[in-house]
């Protein structure tokens, strides 16, 4: 008989420990939640980077809980996530009890289930999902969380007042404006940048080749900027997917390298590019502190 609460105890320690982050809040989370509750029918299908998809026979779901990739569409390209990079995120986050958070590309709801343990009952979780089917398997999978709310959409068009907390759960060509200027004083947004590749393995959505996880910090000063990680996620569809003309930029920006030296958001945007890692007519990642200060460039 398997001890499924040991599992998930020595689940959750494991992926934070991947990371090298001590985070008892997010640990538990990650404890509490049964990620098999939110992977569809059976039989799962772990993604493994050398063997490719793999099948897993009978109803232990002991394998699901190692840090893999579990397959929500095979042919779209959609997966159930990294548990360790979404441990890494969570923790930068930093979620607190009550506070209200948006999370944008909610999935099937594994990671939100996780954002409405670390608001509690006192605070509350808006999901959007793009997708329609994704967001019908959301709403059914978190009814054990009453503080979750799921609606289907693009969610640039998301929150509609002010919030503490934003997360982002694809690759982005630019962060929307509504998620900046909703957040609260002190607030936070993470969220992944990148790049498209081009498909492959016959999959109908692109995944980043180029990307990193950024976290937005609203101060007295402006927005500051903090790089957490590189990575590759499942690009945005709608408005937030970029005009080609944007995702060119942001390639030519991650080519040139030096992410990890951005402080700040501009928006507008300074009108020289000169300290700027990606710049737009609308809106810059400069290597300048939000509040004036500067660290050189590579």
């Amino acid at each position: 008989m398997i001890d499924l609460v040991a599992l998930r105890r020595n689940y959750a320690t494991r992926m934070l420990r991947i990371v090298g982050i001590d985070d008892p809040a997010v640990e538990r989370a990650l404890a509490l939640v049964p990620r098999e509750a939110f992977l569809g029918p059976k039989p799962w299908v772990i993604l493994n980077p050398t063997s490719g998809a793999i099948e897993l026979a009978g109803d232990d779901p002991s394998p699901l809980y190692d840090d893999v990739l579990i397959v929500l569409d095979r042919a779209r390209g959609l997966n159930n996530g990294s548990p360790s990079l979404h441990a890494l995120m969570l923790h930068h986050l930093a979620v607190r009890t009550g506070d209200r958070v948006l999370h944008v590309g909610a999935g099937a709801g594994y990671y939100t289930a996780m954002l409405a343990e670390l608001t509690g009952p006192e605070g509350s979780v808006t999901a959007i999902e793009y997708d329609r089917h994704l967001a019908t398997a959301a709403r059914a999978n978190l009814c054990p969380w009453p503080n979750v709310t799921v609606l289907e959409g693009d969610g640039a068009e998301w929150p509609d007042g002010p919030v503490e907390r934003v997360y982002v759960n694809f690759a982005l060509a630019g962060p929307a404006a509504r998620w900046i200027d909703n957040l609260s004083d002190g607030g936070t947004l993470v969220f992944p940048l990148g790049v498209p590749t081009d498909e492959s393995g016959g999959t109908t959505r692109r995944h980043s080749g180029r990307g990193a996880v950024l976290a937005f910090t609203r101060t007295m000063s402006g927005v500051a900027v903090h790089h957490l990680t590189p990575c590759a996620f499942v690009c945005a569809e709608g408005s937030l997917a970029g005009t080609p003309a944007e995702r060119d930029a942001l390639e030519r920006a991650f080519l040139r390298g030096g992410i990890e030296f951005v402080r700040s958001y501009r928006r507008p945007a300074p009108s020289s590019p000169q300290r700027c890692w990606f710049w737009s007519p609308d809106w810059a990642l400069s290597y300048e502190w939000a509040a004036g200060g500067e660290l050189d460039a590579p």
